[in-house]
């Protein structure tokens, strides 16, 4: 009998799927029926597309579910039935498809303008089964061409896409034409916020923090911040 070592298989699908719903379950965040073999066909496509280029830190099932999965699920609470969602500067695909794996009734696109990660995150979209719109350009150009009506946004999400001083310039310009921005952020938020206030941003918009979350594994944690025009 051979004595050399054998490789362990590769995990199939449905291993992973197995996996993912044994995290979520263990961390308490519900996963609808389907939700862990999709999420599992997103992983598998998006860990492949980082070997290429560089898309998420999170090439983990402990830390995809913790943080990619666990933040979806926390922005979840705040989505209305139907909504209209923008993820703004998505990279790999979070937080909009997994929002989108999770509440189907949502209509979730997806933006970028670095037009690389853009027509990945549209071959990820496409390799795990899933029909979502992917745009290769800013988010506050696509904002601005549906100011009214029934394709006008009712709330863009941004995670890990710049400082607030920086979302503010974005989009504070045209708080009008949508609904508001759910942003995550960090425990740095504050300082952020009084950066932007220095640089007199924010006056035309209301920010507030509308819910927390720890960040497993350390002693900080999320936070999801609202802004809307204050008018």
């Amino acid at each position: 009998m051979s004595d050399i070592p054998q490789e362990a298989p590769e995990p199939t699908r449905a291993d992973l799927a197995g996996q993912i719903a044994d995290a979520a379950a263990e961390l308490g965040i519900p996963l609808p029926a389907g939700a862990a073999d999709r999420l599992a066909a997103y992983a598998t496509s998006l860990w492949l597309w980082n070997e290429r280029l560089n898309l998420t830190r999170h090439t983990d099932v402990a830390r995809f579910v913790s943080r990619d999965v666990g933040d979806a699920a926390a922005l979840l609470q705040h989505l209305a039935r139907g909504e209209r969602v923008l993820d703004v500067g998505t990279g790999g695909g979070v937080p909009g498809v997994i929002i989108a794996i999770l509440r189907p009734d949502l209509r979730v696109e997806l933006s970028d303008s670095v037009a690389k990660k853009a027509r990945a995150v549209a071959e990820i979209v496409r390799e795990a089964g899933l029909v979502l719109p992917v745009h290769a350009a800013p988010a506050q150009e696509l904002v601005a061409s549906r100011p009214a009506g029934a394709v006008r946004f009712d709330t863009l999400v941004a995670r890990a896409v710049a400082p607030l001083p920086k979302l503010l310039r974005w989009f504070e310009p045209q708080a009008d034409t949508f609904g508001r921005l759910l942003v995550i952020k960090g425990p740095r938020w504050e300082q952020e916020r009084d950066e932007a206030r220095v640089l007199r941003l924010g006056k035309r918009v209301s920010i507030r923090r509308i819910a927390s979350w720890p960040l497993v594994g350390t002693d900080s944690e999320s936070v999801l911040l609202e802004i809307r025009s204050a008018g």
